[in-house]
């Protein structure tokens, strides 16, 4: 479907008779702050190498994906091989991840969204469920429990106003996508809810997605001292599965699904796809005992209805998480000393049924495999922070992590219930972070990282339970500063770190397309991630009233270590599925009346997709573009609207690559130019 221009060009007629409204003035930089887990720090001064992603950001990016919000961020990659499917790096590949998000640790709002099995839905959110994210990259293991490549923690649209906010978005390939929330906010109590629906047709065979979402977050601040939040979402999502091509098939029909051999039927006949329905749910309180003294408890709980017919098989799961985080925080502040500290636990069930059957054009027959697994991770961590004359900046963490599954099967074979425990992981982290002058700081840390198998890992789609794999661990050295002028025009950042990382585990085929999982020896990891901020215009009273540049800059030099497979040896191979470059530069241009013009250019260098290095993606530039007006004010009715075009020099390109595959399927073709259009109506 194309854009609906003739309804963007008549909006646009009001703008002559309708007043208009002042953007927000941007914030100061050095009071952007970065929550961490109540642990408040300014951005200017933060000891991790973290990245905020706020409303500024958000913005300019498409409403209806993830995918190019998140690449502006230095170190990050996230792909989508066909819409709805999602996939996560923080400074890493992807070798763990077929599909879905794994070893990185996923907060929504007070609530680990990461189950205790390891893996994250982050697919089942609607965008509109995003206010802000704050991305920590490297081992965050000392107070976020098991992860190797990092934490991302998402923060529900904050309720500061009483307002209503309809949108709707049409595209390219049937896109709509349409979300309304209601925010109400009194004296102690404020509410939220919001709904998204979200569909696409296909650019590529079998590749229709449908999400449908629903939200709701409360607050009550039952005294001065304590307050009471709730959180709960229900999602709907199906989308379905091309699967991958060959080079040979990509360059003679890109739309194509994953065509019949002789020996197994295709993606079109088998109507592989995801249905995933998940419901979420937790509630926290904070109660401040003393002037120095607060507790925190956070209880949450996740059901996952999950099906998925794929060429050679139907599963379905059913999964049911429990959980707990809780900690005690103790602060004291004198004129030139502040001392925080906070002791705290998190305790997370993910019970697992899963069953195997044979995939008869979409229908689940005989059963093939049935399996019960439990796994259930515990860490309890210690932070301590050292603020000296509001400039030395000093972090010391550690965390004791504990892993464990149990596992049964009652087909083909009957086998009583057995467990493997890991044992117990000591993650300890040291960083500083020094303010040279008012407006630029220097930061170190050291930090280790803890990531056991996940049970989609133990239990792949092999049918077979895995309990060779071992936990990856790995210890990361790092460098950072940050600068800021004083009149914040200009913002930079710049990370270098050394990362060595064992037992790194990594997803084989066999060739029958059944997954399975083997510890790959280790990685060396270097990587150089850079990002800046320059207003070239600021504020001026003229036909362009603001003009601003983003650039971002990943160099990762990643290599394999005593890696061998078989006779194969792939030591000092590039790391499969890392581009070893990524530069990201973008200019905002502000008109009067609240005129915008985005345009954003991301090159990617080719990228490895195999362990052995004989097939490379190709690197490829993509250029999107997003044209509206912002705060069009009728009477008492804000209103937004856009038009916007992605992949302007229209590239062919696999936003997803499918890693060491058998038969060569490497390669999920992504549209080529596409475009969107929509509107935002705030009352």
């Amino acid at each position: 479907m194309k854009p609906n221009l003739t309804l963007l060009l008549t909006l646009l007629s009001f703008t002559g008779l309708a007043q208009t409204i002042k953007p927000d003035s941007t914030k100061r930089l050095e009071e952007v702050t970065v929550k961490g887990y109540y642990n408040h720090q300014t951005l200017l001064r933060s000891v991790s190498a973290v990245n905020l992603v706020d409303s500024s950001l958000i913005k300019n990016q498409p409403n209806s994906s993830l995918v190019s919000m998140l690449n502006t961020v230095p170190g990050v990659r996230m792909e989508e091989r066909s819409p709805g499917s999602y996939r996560l790096s923080l400074r890493g590949s992807l070798l763990r991840s077929p599909f879905g998000i794994r070893n990185i640790k996923i907060y929504l709002d007070d609530f680990p969204l990461t189950d205790a099995g390891g893996n994250t839905y982050l697919n089942a959110l609607d965008v509109s469920a995003v206010g802000t994210m704050e991305i920590y990259k490297g081992p965050e293991a000392s107070i976020f429990g098991a992860n190797t490549g990092g934490a991302l923690l998402i923060n529900a649209p904050a309720i500061n106003r009483n307002e209503i906010n309809v949108s709707a978005t049409g595209g390219s390939y049937g896109l709509f996508h349409q979300t309304a929330s209601i925010k109400q906010q009194y004296k102690k109590y404020s509410f939220s809810f919001s709904e998204g629906y979200q569909r696409s047709d296909e650019y590529r065979q079998n590749s229709a997605m449908d999400r449908k979402y629903f939200q709701t977050l409360q607050q009550w601040n039952y005294s001065s001292a304590g307050s009471l939040k709730a959180f709960a979402f229900y999602s709907d999502l199906k989308y379905e599965t091309p699967g991958g091509l060959t080079a040979a098939q990509s360059d003679q029909n890109p739309k194509l699904a994953r065509p019949a051999t002789s020996t197994l039927p295709g993606a079109i006949s088998q109507q592989a796809a995801i249905y995933n329905k998940t419901i979420f749910g937790g509630i926290s309180n904070s109660y401040q005992i003393s002037l120095r003294l607060k507790h925190v408890i956070a209880l949450f709980t996740s059901y996952t209805d999950f099906k998925n017919p794929f060429i050679t098989n139907y599963e379905k799961r059913y999964e049911s998480t429990l959980g707990l985080r809780t900690f005690l925080e103790y602060a004291q502040a004198k004129e030139d000393f502040k001392f925080n500290a906070q002791i705290g636990l998190e305790h997370s069930a993910t019970k697992s049924q899963i069953k195997n059957f044979n995939n008869n054009g979409g229908e689940a027959t005989t059963m093939q495999a049935s399996d019960r697994l439990k796994a259930g991770q515990d860490f309890a961590y210690f932070r301590l922070n050292f603020d000296i004359n509001s400039k030395f900046l000093i972090e010391l963490a550690s965390s004791l992590n504990f892993y464990r599954y149990n596992y049964e099967s009652f087909f083909p074979v009957v086998m009583a219930s057995k467990q493997r425990k890991f044992d117990g992981q000591f993650m300890p982290k040291a960083a500083v972070s020094y303010l040279i002058t008012s407006d630029f700081s220097a930061r170190a840390s050291v930090s280790k990282g803890y990531s056991p198998p996940t049970i989609a890992e133990v239990r792949s789609s092999d049918n077979n339970i895995n309990n060779g794999l071992q936990a990856e661990l790995g210890w990361n050295y790092e460098l950072g500063m940050r600068y800021k002028t004083k009149n914040n025009r200009f913002y930079a950042n710049g990370n270098l770190f050394s990362y060595h990382l064992k037992d790194a585990i990594v997803r084989r085929l066999n060739q029958n397309d059944a997954e399975y999982f083997i510890n790959a020896g280790g990685t060396k990891q270097l990587g150089i991630e850079l990002e800046a901020a320059f207003w070239m215009i600021k504020n001026n009273e003229s036909f362009l009233t603001g003009l601003q540049w983003r650039s971002n800059y990943t160099f990762s030099h990643f290599r394999f270590e005593n890696f061998a497979n078989g006779t194969s040896t792939f030591s000092g191979n590039k790391l499969t599925g890392v581009p070893e470059s990524i530069l990201v530069n973008s200019l905002e241009f502000n008109f009067p009346k609240t005129f915008y013009l985005f345009i954003q250019h991301n090159y990617t260098s080719s990228i490895p997709l195999n362990d052995i290095n004989t097939v490379f993606a190709k690197r490829y530039h993509l250029v999107e573009s997003k044209l509206g007006i912002r705060n069009l004010r009728i009477n008492k009715t804000h209103l937004d609207l856009f038009v916007g075009a992605n992949n302007l020099l229209n590239v062919k390109y696999s936003l997803g690559n499918d890693l060491n595959v058998a038969n060569g399927r490497y390669f999920n073709p992504a549209p080529g130019i596409n475009f969107y259009t929509g509107l935002s109506i705030k009352l």
